[in-house]
């Protein structure tokens, strides 16, 4: 029997790169934890637990998964990560004050049960949903 007990990474495509990082370092708070050649195209941010690979679209990585995500062609429905808890209305103005869209939050259940939480979207169009565990 398989027991998962965690996301390991993920990957996400890009043909902005620089608008990416930004969006997950200095928006949403990871940090790069290795970065390879520019030909390989890879970028590995530190998101908790788990990491997020950017990978450029035209390099050797990129090139395995066809063409540049699109609004019709994205590269996943959406990821959720998970926030540690804080005032919505402070995610909220930090987000806005980043140029970045905010609905409302909603309650929905996740991985670790009940939680309220919103769905923004990268640079790239990708859906991330920031979530936060109620108690």
């Amino acid at each position: 029997m398989i027991n998962i007990v965690a996301i390991d990474h993920l990957v996400l495509r890009t043909t902005h790169l620089d608008d990416m990082l930004t969006f997950y370092v200095n928006i949403l708070g990871c940090s790069i934890e290795r970065q390879t050649s520019e030909q390989t195209g890879l970028t590995q941010l530190r998101a908790g637990n788990a990491l997020i690979d950017i990978v450029t679209v035209d390099s050797e990585l990129g090139a395995m998964g066809g063409g540049a995500p699109k609004a019709s062609g994205n590269n996943l429905d959406h990821f959720c990560l998970q926030i540690a808890p804080q005032s919505e209305g402070d995610i909220l103005q930090h987000l806005n004050q980043h140029g970045v869209e905010t609905p409302a939050f909603t309650k929905r259940y996740g991985a670790e049960g009940y939680g309220n939480s919103l769905y923004i979207k990268d640079p790239e169009g990708n859906t991330v949903e920031l979530r936060c565990t109620l108690s």
